[in-house]
């Protein structure tokens, strides 16, 4: 049973997101906080599967920034999607850097986004106990398929849009194996053909090759999809 805390101040937000929630997931748990320190009171005690939240509680501007940072102190890897009126231009940036799994701002997006985004989380919290053990640091690649915190590379960073952290973590999740264009329009939010895909993929290459210019290891798979293929695999490949 999943249980999710919403962290609003406002009430009618509150209970919309948590009709949202239930409409997507029936039977779904959903505990609401209004502030700051009853949010961080209930984080401690309980382990919430995920958190959405407000970074504007009451009259403190940036609580919802101290609820993160408390969350990551606990290293509990608890997903937090942040809905909020601050500016996406100014604040979806900072949000990312915090590791929270995405940014939605109020009054921008519509009740199919948010369950669009919901469910994606959900999915990753399923996935991440069927995850293959991450490759030891000597072994180049480190990700959190789950946190969207940011890859790296032979220990740097990969400067990578959030989509394209998203293909990269299907990708790094199946490694060896074809993941087909349908598996990887999954986690693509707009533009979910063949050829935008097909983009996302040359953008990870890029910004691999920006730290690696012998980088290959995103092979396509001709009319099937792509793999993320080990050291010595081989196969067909568009690079």
């Amino acid at each position: 049973m999943f249980k999710v805390a919403v962290i609003e101040d406002d009430i009618p937000t509150s209970n919309q997101l948590k009709e949202w929630i239930l409409s997507a997931h029936p039977g779904i748990t959903v505990e609401q906080w209004f502030t700051r320190d009853d949010a961080e009171a209930a984080l401690a005690r309980v382990q919430y599967d995920l958190v959405v939240l407000d970074i504007e509680l009451g009259r403190e501007r940036h609580a919802g920034v101290a609820i993160i940072n408390a969350i990551n102190r606990r290293t509990s890897g608890t997903p937090v999607l942040v809905v909020s009126a601050m500016p996406a231009t100014i604040y979806r940036g900072i949000m990312k850097a915090l590791d929270a799994w995405d940014y939605l701002q109020k009054a921008t997006f519509e009740e199919a986004e948010f369950i669009d985004t919901f469910l994606e989380i959900l999915r990753a919290v399923r996935q991440r106990a069927s995850v293959k053990p991450p490759l030891a640091a000597s072994d180049e690649l480190s990700i959190d398929p789950l946190r969207q915190s940011t890859p790296l590379w032979r220990g740097q960073r990969i400067n990578l849009p959030l989509t394209a952290q998203r293909i990269l973590a299907a990708l790094y999740e199946k490694r060896g194996e074809v993941v087909s264009y349908e598996e990887l329009s999954r986690v693509v939010k707009s533009g979910r053909s063949r050829d935008n895909i097909r983009k996302h993929i040359s953008s990870i290459r890029e910004a691999f090759r920006e730290l690696d210019e012998a980088f290959d290891r995103t092979e396509n798979i001709p009319m099937r999809g792509f793999r993320w293929s080990d050291p010595v695999a081989t196969g067909a490949s568009d690079r």
